[in-house]
């Protein structure tokens, strides 16, 4: 029965998109609709003809559903290294313009699909990945809903594939963290809803009485995207057989909606969800207790509240009010205090573990991580503040930022995470290599500190040359000018992004030789204490 409705369902989607196709009014739409036809397509004929089925969805033998995880696992670390790659690409466009191939390889179409890669695509599949893990193993409990964590581990990843082809073509909605087109954002609406359901029934089901701290960052990462994301793509469609629509706010409401939405995707996807990861596999690697419970509830309580205030200080010197303005600045500064909370609480979970960090890189990488966490929720709240703004506003010092943020904080605990779940869901010994790691932490942590450094010093030096004026107060430096000036620095932060690549590319190789069982024998001459931890 479960089969004959899954061909029903695949037979039906296919052929709905290929009629809509055949009405398409823009090449996004025509490609998308063509694309969701052959995967339905090739959905309903392996279901028909193969014995077995593509993803082995049964239980394992401690009763938990952890063949999502593995394939989770696997497909954070593909989409990490496709992102990294993409970043590397348009970091290059901008040193030498001459990389940009017109139309479909140019800055403006693949930016947002490097912004999306990492965020959504490596950052969004690793939350919902160890929001799986993190969840049965703190409630004792089944995933709830059967199959319907396959439905979101899979729905999303068609997300991704849908936006991703669509900034190729040219369909977007323009909108920072939000470019996917109409259908795509109805389509991850679904599945958004769906995850919720997965991991809400979870908990309700849970054998433990406890709600482990970890679970309730990741529930609020949940609830608030979910949010964010339904009222900032409120769009009208020019066209049900089209990609194009257009906002339902316009003008400053218009502005405020976006960055409500883009600070919080930062807060509660980047941050929260993030924060749950740590709360979890910083303490397992450790060996230790979170250092403060009571703290880590603060923490959430006092992050949770105020985040959502922050948005306004995106639009500092524009036609938003003052006193909305400074609402927002106001609550970003507050963030200091549960964002630090949070910080001190991570580092002093090694309280008694210290001398791990000479023998485990993973623990190193995940300390690494929350000194930029700490790092980035000190330099946030500064350039909120507006006098600072003027001078940081649309240079490359919030690029500096974002990066230091997405690299150091999420991508460093992400692959700390990773490192964590490989063997454990593989049930091998140990990693295939604990020095690869170790190559990997210094390859990523210079290409963060290069990637960095470089773009705080040209986004200062770009904010002081606009801001130049002579004695009859004319602008000193042209716009052409101040661009040629931070070449240097476009070429530095190349080979930043480029080392922190090479680091995702070494992860993914030791993910692949540990998943296939192999295990590296320690180099002759190591110390005693080095083999032990190999």
């Amino acid at each position: 029965m479960a089969v004959a409705a899954r061909l029903l369902g695949f037979g039906i989607i296919s052929l709905l998109a290929i009629y809509a196709a055949n009405y398409g009014r823009d090449v996004p739409f025509t490609v998308h609709m063509v694309l969701v036809a052959v995967i339905c397509g090739a959905a309903f004929l392996l279901t028909m003809f193969r014995e077995r089925p593509i993803f082995n969805m049964s239980d394992d033998e401690d009763g938990y559903q952890m063949n999502v995880v593995r394939f989770g696992v696997v497909m954070t670390a593909i989409w990490g290294v496709v992102g990294f790659t993409v970043g590397v690409l348009v970091a290059s466009q901008l040193a030498w313009p001459e990389l940009n191939l017109e139309p479909f390889l140019t800055f403006g179409r693949l930016r947002p699909l490097h912004t999306s890669a990492v965020i959504f695509a490596f950052g969004g599949t690793a939350l919902i990945t160890t929001s799986f893990y993190v969840v049965q193993r703190t409630t004792g409990a089944r995933l709830w809903g059967g199959h319907l964590a396959w439905f979101v581990m899979l729905g999303y990843q068609l997300v991704i594939l849908l936006a991703a082809t669509g900034y190729v073509l040219g369909g977007t909605q323009g909108r920072e963290y939000a470019e996917p087109v109409w259908y795509t954002d109805l389509w991850l609406t679904i599945v958004w809803v769906a995850y919720l359901a997965v991991f809400l029934g979870t908990l309700i089901k849970r054998n433990q009485p406890h709600i482990y701290v970890a679970n309730w960052f990741y529930l609020a990462f949940i609830v608030t995207i979910a949010m964010l994301h339904v009222v900032n793509n409120l769009a009208v469609p020019v066209s049900i057989f089209g990609s194009t629509s257009y906002s339902a706010f316009s003008g400053v409401q218009d502005a405020l909606t976006q960055w409500w939405y883009g600070h919080n995707a930062v807060g509660f996807f980047l941050t929260a969800g993030f924060l749950g990861m740590m709360y979890y596999f910083v303490p397992k690697q450790a060996e230790r207790p979170v250092f403060s419970y009571r703290l880590s509830i603060v923490h959430f309580w006092a992050l949770i509240f105020l985040y959502i205030w922050a948005g306004p200080h995106h639009l500092h010197y524009t036609a938003l009010p003052d006193w909305a303005q400074t609402l927002g600045m106001v609550f970003s500064i507050m963030l200091w205090m549960p964002s630090w909370g949070g910080m001190i609480n991570g580092l002093m979970t090694l309280s008694g573990a210290w001398d791990k960090l000479r023998t485990d890189p993973i623990i190193k990488m995940m300390v690494a991580s929350v000194a930029f966490y700490g790092m980035s929720t000190f330099e946030g709240p500064l350039m909120s503040i507006r006098a600072v703004n003027s001078l940081s506003h649309y240079t490359d010092w919030t690029i500096g930022h974002v990066h230091s943020g997405a690299l150091g904080w999420v991508g460093m605990i992400t692959f700390g995470a990773l490192y964590y779940l490989t063997p454990v869901l593989w049930k091998r010994e140990r990693l295939y290599s604990i020095q690869l790691v170790n190559v990997h932490f210094w390859l990523a942590t210079i290409g963060i500190v290069i990637y960095a450094a470089v773009m705080w010093v040209s986004g200062i030096m770009q904010g002081l040359m606009w801001r130049e004026t002579d004695e009859l107060g004319l602008l000193v430096y042209s716009f052409a000018e101040t661009v040629d000036a931070m070449h240097p620095f476009y070429v530095l932060r190349m080979i930043g992004g480029a080392l922190y690549l090479l680091g995702g590319l070494v992860m993914l190789y030791n993910i692949i030789r540990t998943i296939r069982g192999d295990v590296r024998e320690p180099v002759a001459g190591k110390s005693a204490s080095t083999v032990a931890a190999e």
